[in-house]
């Protein structure tokens, strides 16, 4: 175990896991989808609640939460750029564990995208340990490919949203 710069005794334990899915929309497209006003569209329960800015509007600094009880967690958008389509989220659930999201998306050469998805998370208690499973390779992969059907299921409706 660690001492880290709060005080708070973390085990240490760490998982990185990466998976690229494809999705039939172009680039700007996709990228939105991975915007927290963009999962509502897709990710079943997903209902973040914006602090700032308010509007859940995407931007650098924006924070927003979700869950709750011991799955609360602080999400800030770190970085989001169109050249080349990234962002990087820092995610803190502070009953278990923290972390970076990065989504990639890259043009595909059908026309559609190319979206890279990757988590780095380190369990703050030994408790987060258990949640760090999810995030290792083969469970990560699936979970992602879940991502990709839940958006195959409604790429009708998404193609033509408005996602700020």
């Amino acid at each position: 175990m660690t001492e880290t710069a709060t005080g708070i005794r973390s085990p240490g334990r760490s998982v990185s896991a990466t998976h690229c899915i494809h999705l039939a929309l172009p680039v700007a497209q996709a990228q939105r989808l991975f915007t927290p006003a963009g999962e509502e569209l897709w990710v079943e329960g997903w209902s973040p609640r914006y602090l700032e800015p308010d509007s859940g509007t995407t931007t650098p600094g924006m924070v927003f939460l979700t869950g709750d009880g011991d799955d609360a967690t602080v999400w800030t958008l770190l970085r989001f750029t169109q050249a080349p389509y990234e962002a990087r989220y820092l995610r803190v659930t502070p009953a278990s564990r923290w972390g970076y999201v990065d989504v990639r998306c890259t043009p595909g050469p059908d026309g559609g995208t190319d979206v890279q998805v990757g988590y780095t998370l380190t369990a703050i208690h030994p408790g987060g340990e258990k949640a760090l499973e999810a995030f290792e390779p083969e469970p990560f992969a699936q979970m992602i490919e879940g991502w990709r059907e839940a958006i195959e299921d409604r790429l009708e409706v998404l193609a033509s949203a408005d996602i700020s």
